[in-house]
């Protein structure tokens, strides 16, 4: 098992959250991912990491896998201005993680960083990112996400999703994706 994955079930652990975790091969794409996902009985999750055209916002974006995102019509949605692919550098910097392992749990690296981070990346409420997710996630019986590495999806009911979003405590804005 991976050191992020350790430390993600580590502290889903230490702060209650019950999951459960189901281990593949690295999975790059959503459609090698469907293969490995069909009896996991589930909303899996495609999640994208975008920062604003100045690069001192980050935007966390969550949705249904088999949905496409307009990233155009997102950028109308947030009033953020345009937003780029956020860099490898960032995601590390940001959300603990890579190219490919981008997810949900990646928040528990934006929590306490207020010390630590430029504070002109910072929102008002102390997080360096803002957290959009697709409304259907909202009151989905169950949603899964990579625990910060993609050789493994852990999937969390919707009560420990919502205890995940309240101890992360950033902004979440729900959208019609």
């Amino acid at each position: 098992m991976s050191p992020r994955i350790t430390e993600t079930l580590d502290w889903l652990e230490s702060h209650g959250i019950s999951y459960q975790v189901h281990y593949h091969p690295p999975l790059a794409t959503i459609q090698e991912a469907l293969a490995y996902w069909k009896d996991i009985d589930s909303m899996h999750c495609k999640n994208l990491f975008f920062r604003n055209h100045k690069g001192n916002r980050h935007y966390l974006v969550s949705f249904e896998c088999h949905k496409d995102l307009d990233i155009h019509a997102l950028e109308h949605m947030l009033h953020q201005g345009k937003l780029s692919f956020a860099s490898p550098e960032r995601m590390e910097r940001c959300l603990g993680v890579s190219p490919g392992s981008v997810c949900a749990f990646g928040l528990i690296h934006d929590i306490d960083i207020a010390s630590k981070a430029d504070p002109r990346e910072l929102f008002e409420n102390g997080h360096r990112v803002k957290y959009f997710i697709d409304k259907e996630l909202k009151d989905a019986p169950r949603v899964s996400f990579h625990p910060c590495d993609n050789t493994a999806s852990v999937v969390l009911t919707n009560e420990m999703f919502h205890k995940f979003l309240s101890i992360w405590g950033g902004e979440v804005e729900w959208l019609d994706i």
